[in-house]
């Protein structure tokens, strides 16, 4: 999970709460979803925070929803702007790869030490998470006095978002101290090193110019000409991506940081060929949740206007709306009847579901003050079949000298396919018998590029394990009884999901007949009857790999993963590993 550095003496000097103790300020924290992980070296807390919450991604962020949490604010707050005086002037050559730009001016921030820490810290954690490390988007934050223009107030100031050639234009980057070309930036500067992938195949690369030159080589990196400092008051913003939403809502979120700084919005015109948009998005959205669904999800009675001040401290605002029923249902409930319109700031980029306000409603609430009771139902709870085979094959697997793995279900395709040299479903060589060759459930917004697919089998995960474990001693045997899904159009819910049984022997002496030993014994514990035919699988060596097969049905594949599989994980050690389904022990 991501975490957030944050200064409580600065916490309590944004909340005015000075008389909080730090475990009181731990313990509020907690309430509102931040858990504590323990302090830095400067002795600032590190918090843990759910990834959705990403307006929580700077002290200020945290000061806020505190303050809502505390009652000292209520309601949707939506700072004021001012008429914009400068535009951002949208070419046609501008790479098609990143089309979108936003932006707005900020004038009278108040950047010390501390203000310009943060600021740095929400802006690379917005690159890492809703920017995709800065795949999606990128911002550039620029002291505004440098920028032609800035000094005069003339409405017609302006910079330009364009498209250059790769030798073009030369500019002073960060941490440097000689010009370079875009080119010399990706060769020869860390910065650039890091990112050149975002735009090294592209014809004509993003950049930003005023009246002076270029300033801004999205999404890589900024000039030094425009480099904010603490005695910057008057900042530039501008966001460079592949989506309008996306980049809107990050600009939403340093807007909100910046004028809790001090900092005075002001708006700015995006100049696109064919639209003119201004800009920052500040809008609001709203979303329909009925009083009865709150009082099921959370367990408790409540009136009207205890869910109005519910939503109010949580930062939202409600109107009362009352839905069309039916005489019947009318008489039988009022509460049925009633609905609310529920208003949510710009910077709430969580909020896709009327659950997703139920929760903000629980937690203003209290989720300590909710009474535990027992369900309204007449059954019994057991253990479910499945989760009694799964128990008993982990106790086999632990006794064989496997220790247990649990890991994300969530995976991204390379992981999951090109570095176990597994062709991917749209590849014309793609082979739909080979086992974990799946077209895979995908997220279709992923926070972050890491997790963007359910993973198709279970192998992928305990190979990146042994990736990460290199420093440690060998003989490594990890086993993980884990979930794995594909498409499947005679499903249901169009996904076939099931529970693999995986595991890796990783020793200098590892072989087929280790993997193959251990899982003859797994199988005969449970009575079941197994063969090992030959057969080809791409993460595996020819002529080292079966097929496994119990009980006359083939459910997975055993054998030495291939030397292009270990290379890429950096393992030096042989590696034997097996994967079946485990239904198949049933």
């Amino acid at each position: 999970m991501p975490t957030v550095e944050i200064d409580p003496d600065e916490l309590r000097e944004l909340t005015s709460a000075d008389e909080k103790s730090d475990d009181d300020l731990i313990e509020d924290l907690f309430a509102l979803g931040l858990e504590f992980e323990g302090r830095t070296e400067d002795d600032e807390f590190e918090l843990e925070f759910a990834p959705d919450r990403l307006d929580r991604l700077s002290v200020e962020g945290v000061a806020r929803s505190l303050r809502y949490q505390y009652g000292d604010d209520r309601g949707v707050y939506v700072p004021n702007t001012n008429s914009a005086e400068w535009t951002i002037e949208v070419d046609d050559d501008v790479p098609d790869e990143r089309p979108y730009v936003t932006g707005a001016v900020v004038r009278g921030v108040n950047l010390d030490e501390e203000a310009l820490d943060s600021l740095i810290q929400l802006q690379e954690k917005l690159h890492a998470t809703m920017g995709r490390k800065r795949a999606k988007g990128a911002i550039g934050i620029h002291d505004l006095t440098m920028l032609k223009g800035a000094s005069t107030g003339a409405a017609d100031s302006s910079v330009r978002y364009t498209g250059i050639d790769p030798e073009g234009d030369r500019f002073v980057p960060l941490d440097s101290d000689r010009e370079m070309t875009p080119t010399d930036v990706l060769s020869e500067h860390p910065t650039g090193d890091t990112y050149a992938d975002l735009v090294r195949d592209l014809e004509r690369y993003p950049a930003i110019y005023d009246e002076l030159g270029l300033f801004s080589f999205p999404p890589v990196i900024n000039g030094r000409r425009t480099e904010v400092s603490t005695d910057s008051r008057d900042l530039f913003v501008e966001l460079t991506g592949t989506d309008q939403w996306t980049i809107d809502r990050m600009c939403a979120i340093i807007c909100y940081a910046l004028s809790a700084r001090g900092g005075t919005i002001e708006e700015v015109t995006v100049a696109y060929p064919d639209r003119e948009l201004v800009r920052p998005d500040l809008s609001l959205e709203t979303k329909t949740v009925a009083h009865d669904r709150i009082e099921t999800i959370l367990g408790i009675d409540l009136d009207p206007e205890e869910v109005v001040d519910l939503a109010e401290r949580a930062g939202l605002e409600a109107e009362t709306e009352e839905a069309e029923t039916t005489e019947a249902e009318t008489a039988e409930s009022d509460a049925a009847a009633l609905t609310y319109e529920m208003t949510i700031p710009p910077y709430r980029v969580d909020v896709l579901h009327p659950m997703d306000i139920i929760d903000d409603l629980g937690r203003a609430y209290g989720f300590n003050e909710l009474e535990p009771r027992y369900p309204d139902v007449g059954t019994v709870g057991g253990r479910h079949e499945r989760s009694r085979l799964e128990d008993a094959t982990r106790r086999s697997l632990v006794g064989l000298g496997f220790e247990d793995l649990l890991n994300f279900h969530m995976i991204n395709e390379a992981e999951n396919f090109d570095r176990l040299s597994l062709p991917t479903p749209d590849d014309d060589s793609a082979d739909e018998a080979v086992y974990g060759v799946g077209k895979p459930a995908t997220i279709k917004e992923p926070y972050s590029e890491d997790y963007t697919m359910l993973r198709t089998w279970v192998l992928p995960s305990l190979v990146m394990v042994l990736e990460r474990n290199t420093h440690r001693s060998y003989p490594q045997d990890l086993a993980e009884i884990g979930f794995a899904a594909e498409i499947d159009d005679s499903e249901n819910t169009g996904v076939a999901e099931r529970r693999s049984v995986g595991a890796v022997l990783a020793r200098h002496d590892a072989a087929y007949e280790d993997a193959k030993g251990r899982l003859q014994t797994l199988v005969r514990d449970f009575g079941g009857d197994l063969e090992t035919p030959p057969t080809e699988h791409p993460s595996f060596i020819d002529g080292r790999t079966a097929a496994v097969v119990i009980d006359g049905e083939e459910v997975g594949v055993i054998g030495e993963l291939h030397p292009k599989v270990l290379v890429e994980h950096d393992l030096e050690v042989p590696v034997a590993a097996f994967e079946f389904d485990l239904e198949a022990l049933n």
